[in-house]
């Protein structure tokens, strides 16, 4: 199976000033294979989510080497990194950031509206598509704060499918859901990766949201401490 993913040796430090310094990740190095699904997992402070903006191209690294699609990070220029992120990468963030002032639909449609060379009523079909595929139809016009967590999460992960995504980084997806929303956003992204091969790799707190996954890595103090892959995830079917 390809690796659509590869780091080594992969550095990264905050200098907070000409004297103090903060080492966020320590030479970490892994891969991840196409259509894997699996957790990042640490206290907070561990370096888990400045990996995972490495990851997204939301940051940069300071020291080793990240490939994607065997394509060398450092050797892209911000246009190209933008380009990357907006058609290869959907993120799911645990805030949602939805855009309160416009509808499920339109929120929806921004990646692909912002990408460009789609016609609007392709734009619109494919964003009604998406939400009706999480469960939302009949609530396309709706507002954000009409929305629950639960919804406003399924339409954040429309949103983050809607450029055909190669990978989905989620960063704590189900920290601001209840046990009901929590199982049921997960089975959306089981089905994604079941059924689609995305490739998706999750932040979490949670051993139980962990369990979706096949795959478990353990971070601390900007370390991997631990990385076990398991034959099937305990909850792959679930709907």
């Amino acid at each position: 199976m390809k690796n659509v993913i590869e780091v080594r040796n992969l550095v990264k430090t905050y200098f907070l000033s000409d004297e103090v310094s903060v080492q966020a990740i320590r030479g970490i190095s892994m891969s991840v294979e196409k259509g894997e699904f699996l957790a990042i997992m640490g206290a907070s402070g561990s370096g888990k989510s400045t990996f995972m903006n490495i990851l997204g191209f939301l940051d940069s690294l300071t020291g080793g080497s990240y490939l994607l699609d065997g394509v060398e990070q450092a050797s892209l220029d911000d246009d190209r990194k933008a380009e990357i992120r907006n058609s290869k990468i959907g993120f799911v963030f645990q805030g949602f950031n939805l855009l309160s002032r416009t509808s499920a639909l339109e929120n929806v449609e921004l990646p692909m509206i912002y990408r460009g060379g789609a016609r609007p009523s392709e734009v619109r079909r494919k964003a009604r598509e998406l939400l009706a595929m999480v469960g939302l139809s009949g609530r396309e016009d709706h507002h954000p704060n009409r929305l629950s967590g639960g919804e406003q999460q399924r339409v954040a992960i429309a949103r983050s499918l809607i450029n055909d995504p190669a990978i989905i980084l989620a960063d704590e997806p189900t920290g601001n859901l209840d046990t009901r929303n929590t199982a049921e956003i997960m089975g959306i992204f089981s089905r994604l990766n079941r059924e689609l091969g995305i490739t998706i790799i999750l932040v979490t707190h949670e051993p139980e949201v962990a369990d979706y996954t096949g795959r478990r890595i353990v971070f601390r103090d900007g370390l991997i401490v631990q990385d076990v892959q398991f034959r099937k995830s305990p909850r792959r079917g679930v709907k």
